[in-house]
């Protein structure tokens, strides 16, 4: 079951689980954020195995949260 966002603080970041039915969905996801990924210029901090992604959405550094990252993490619920 896929897990919401979660905020965390030090240092600040979104934080979310999600799961798939199988590898090759677990694949396509991949893809499809790596497009989005290089389409936007942002990249998440990813772990993934077989079945399931965590991924980790943190402010370029020196920043905070903005706009951009809110878009960002918005676009990638999209890809799901």
């Amino acid at each position: 079951m896929d897990q919401p966002w979660t905020q965390r603080s030090r240092p600040d970041r979104f934080e979310r689980r999600v799961e798939f039915g199988d590898y090759e969905a677990t694949r396509v996801f991949l893809e499809r954020l790596n497009d989005l990924s290089d389409r936007l210029d942002k990249f998440p901090d990813i772990s993934f195995g077989r079945t399931y992604v965590n991924l980790t959405v943190r402010p370029e550094e020196g920043q905070v949260f903005g706009e951009a990252e809110q878009s960002f993490i918005a676009a990638i619920d999209e890809l799901l």
